[in-house]
């Protein structure tokens, strides 16, 4: 079973590799953001339909608004970076970060609401002052928020790898230590296995949620201004559960791919290694990061 995992992760990198080399992912960008197009006019058909009150039309929003944030999430964002760089960088158990992918969708989807009704409801925002703030402001947030992320995944590497010489220095010091020393020369798997407190898992999903969807918000303001608000804020929780198809999917592919580069190695030489796959991590999703802020500036 660890054979077959290391070699289909190595077979999945590859193929990523390939496809980004290719220049496919530019083309699958391209065609998502022609799907999302067409899904937006499918959404307005569907909202104008709940408020003549046509039978079947609010399952018809939900529907479209599950498609459009599957779109939505398969296309450029941040998300995918940081539950990816996340489940590559630690050992986190598969259903622990599936269901932290889940919750930080469906958290972005609560931001989503509580921003639109705070601006358009509470302050009298146009639906061109509520997206001007959203573009200038939480965006650029999101995505240091992002940033913040890898730096942290790279710090925690860092610190890793200094008690690895710290430890090192010591037992080539002159020390002898046998297995009833009574104390502990390093971090165990079963240390690196365990997530975290629930700061770290806070500081994740925050850093995910931050960044509204501007189809959610511009859902949230049509809808408001036709009376309709409950349909969208169900639209926007369906956009969430579209969006949270994506982000599982992608961290099922990081557990996968890191599990299988692991595969081989035994336990003390999975502790003495997890330490660079935090700071390699967390250097892709700062570097991502940093590039996607260039974007939104």
């Amino acid at each position: 079973m660890r054979r077959t995992l290391l070699v289909l992760g190595v077979v999945l990198a590859v193929s990523l590799l390939i496809l980004w080399l290719s220049g496919g992912f530019a083309a699958l960008q391209a065609w998502i953001l022609a799907g999302q197009r067409e899904i937006q006019n499918a959404l307005a058909s569907a909202v104008r339909k709940i408020k003549r009150a046509q039978p079947g039309a609010l399952t018809a929003l939900l529907t479209v608004c599950f498609s459009y944030g599957f779109l939505h999430a398969a296309g450029p964002g941040h998300g995918k970076v940081v539950i990816g760089g996340f489940g590559l960088g630690r050992r986190v158990p598969l259903l622990t970060l599936s269901a932290i992918s889940l919750a930080a969708s469906l958290a972005q989807a609560a931001v989503a609401v509580g921003f639109v009704y705070t601006g358009v409801a509470l302050l009298g925002w146009t639906r061109e002052q509520a997206h001007g703030v959203a573009d200038a402001i939480m965006a650029p947030v999101g995505t240091i928020a992002i940033s913040g992320v890898g730096v942290w995944l790279m710090w925690r590497g860092l610190r890793g790898l200094c008690r690895q010489t710290q430890r090192q220095s010591h037992d080539h010091s002159g020390h002898v230590h046998d297995e009833h020393c009574g104390h502990a020369h390093g971090p165990t798997v079963e240390d690196l296995d365990n997530l975290t407190g629930w700061r770290d898992v806070a500081a994740l999903i925050a850093g995910i949620a931050m960044r509204p969807c501007s189809g959610a918000l511009f859902l949230l303001i049509l809808t408001w201004q036709l009376g309709i608000g409950l349909a969208g804020v169900a639209g926007v929780f369906a956009m969430g559960l579209g969006t949270a198809i994506v982000t599982v999917t992608v961290a099922i592919l990081a557990v996968w791919t890191r599990e299988g580069a692991l595969a081989s190695l035994p336990g003390q030489s999975i502790a003495r290694i997890l330490p660079w796959f935090e700071v390699l991590a967390g250097a892709l999703v700062t570097v991502i990061a940093l590039s996607l802020l260039v974007q939104v500036l």
